[in-house]
């Protein structure tokens, strides 16, 4: 009867960690899906600054592409004019 009494002993003690790693492990989760939803309002707005960083970098690459055209356009026109100087 005593093994009894410690076994039973045993198996309670082990359902009493049981409930308070479950009690702990659900006031984790509580806390994370609170800090979940406290992040989330930044994380839509660090997601739009990148939406626009990534409008205006490719706007930037456009634009510098069209100036780099123009100058080789210019660079070819002056590089014409002092053919034609030098031969005539």
């Amino acid at each position: 009867m005593n093994e009894l009494n410690e076994g039973f002993a045993k198996l309670e003690a082990k359902v009493s960690k049981a409930i308070e790693l479950f009690k702990a492990n659900q006031n984790e989760k509580r806390a994370l899906a609170q800090e979940i939803e406290r992040l989330k309002p930044d994380a839509r707005e660090r997601a739009k600054r990148i939406d626009a960083l990534e409008r205006e970098v490719q706007n930037l690459r456009e634009e510098r592409e069209a100036i780099r055209a123009r100058l080789e356009n210019l660079l070819s026109q002056i590089e014409l004019l002092t053919k034609s100087d030098s031969t005539g």
